[in-house]
């Protein structure tokens, strides 16, 4: 990739990057020392990989590939996304051309007579014309499509207008639906984008712990959330009809970020229950939605 790599990795195509490879890194069960172990990065590289602070090299999008039994395509197809985005923004701005000398001031020109208009005849309608305007209508209602499209996959839901008409489906916008989430991952299904989402419950455990239930109203399907947990800790989400969903916090990089659980189909946000159990043998705590 052109420029340096110590940029920080943000836009659309990087936030699906990151999110790609945190569920991949999920499956592996891996910390980030035993990430280390097994690749040629080392343990602070992965976690600024995999928490967007810098853009990783593609061979470490396919050792993470080969380490989850994945295959690398739709990944790597990420990546070169980002990197293609992210070279964007690093070239160097085009020097702007020096202003051409001011024309000096001519004369005023004589005013010229109006034309005679033509005897009247038989319209000339220029060829093409019809079709020429149908393909311009085309082109712009496919614009408004994509752009609204992107717009959702940023999680912006800022779009308004015209545009809302031209917003695609919501199975189109996100990665799963219903049952079709189920054990999936939120942020790589894109069911936690702004305006895509509600918490129904919101709660401070006894020793810290910040716990949320999430629950996705376009995707119809809920999970939890765990932030400031402490290595060892493992929160469960119980949604009714569907099996419980349950992650643990494996290290630093998981106590210090946001660590969700995978989906369950829902059809509401009420009666979903959020677990703690906490690192240690201490009591659960549970939290009804």
């Amino acid at each position: 990739m052109s420029g340096r790599r110590g940029e920080l990795c943000e836009g659309v195509e990087a936030s699906r990057l990151v999110a790609g490879m945190r569920e991949l890194r999920g499956r592996t069960g891996l910390s980030l020392a035993a990430l280390s172990a097994r690749t040629p990065y080392s343990k602070s590289s992965w976690e600024r990989y995999l928490n967007g602070k810098k853009l990783p090299p593609r061979g470490a999008v396919e050792a993470l590939c080969r380490l989850a039994g994945e295959p690398a395509g739709r990944l790597v197809a990420l990546w070169e996304l980002a990197d293609a985005a992210w070279s964007r923004r690093a070239a160097p701005s085009v020097r702007a051309e020096p202003a051409a000398p001011p024309v000096p001031s001519l004369p005023p020109v004589p005013s010229v007579p109006p034309v005679l208009s033509a005897p009247p005849g038989p319209s000339v309608r220029p060829p093409f014309s019809r079709a020429v305007a149908a393909v311009a209508a085309g082109v712009c209602v496919g614009v408004l499509a994509v752009g609204a499209a992107l717009a959702f996959w940023a999680g912006e839901g800022r779009v308004s207008g015209p545009a809302q008409r031209a917003v695609p489906s919501a199975s189109a916008v996100t990665g799963c639906r219903g049952r079709a989430c189920d054990g999936k991952d939120p942020q790589s299904m894109f069911c936690a984008g702004a305006g895509l989402v509600e918490t129904p419950v919101e709660r401070i455990a006894t020793r810290g712990q910040h716990l949320q239930v999430r629950y996705g109203t376009v995707c119809g399907a809920a999970w939890g959330r765990l932030r400031n947990g402490r290595v060892g800790d493992r929160i469960e989400v119980w949604v009714p009809g569907s099996a419980p969903r349950s992650v643990r916090v494996r290290d630093r990089f998981d106590a210090e970020e946001y660590l969700v659980t995978p989906m369950a189909a829902a059809r509401g946000p009420q009666g979903i229950r959020l677990c703690l159990y906490p690192v240690g043998g201490a009591a659960k705590e549970c939290f009804p939605g």
